[in-house]
């Protein structure tokens, strides 16, 4: 599967210099991670250091990924994020 511009990220902290989105998707953090995956990020208001957890809903049990805005694409408003760390969460019940 590919982005939709209608299933954006989410803003759901929004500071002074400082935002946090979520992204819910069937698409590995891999795919997620590549520059110019989400093509909005500019319309967004994605700047250089925000954050953006991941939430690849495809995977069992499902990923979670925290990943950093490297850049924005002057030219597309495409975002570029990190290569991010994996949340791993263990329940041996």
């Amino acid at each position: 599967m590919s982005y939709s511009e209608t299933n954006p990220p989410i803003c759901v902290t929004a500071q002074v210099n400082f935002r946090h989105f979520v992204y819910k998707s069937v698409d590995a953090a891999t795919l997620v991670r590549a520059a110019g995956y989400i093509t909005n990020g500019k319309d967004l208001g994605m700047v250089k250091g925000d954050t953006v957890t991941v939430i690849d809903t495809d995977s069992s049990p499902v990923a979670v990924t925290l990943m950093n805005v490297v850049s924005i694409n002057t030219a597309t408003g495409a975002a570029n994020l990190s290569d991010g760390t994996a949340i791993t969460a263990t329940d041996t019940d």
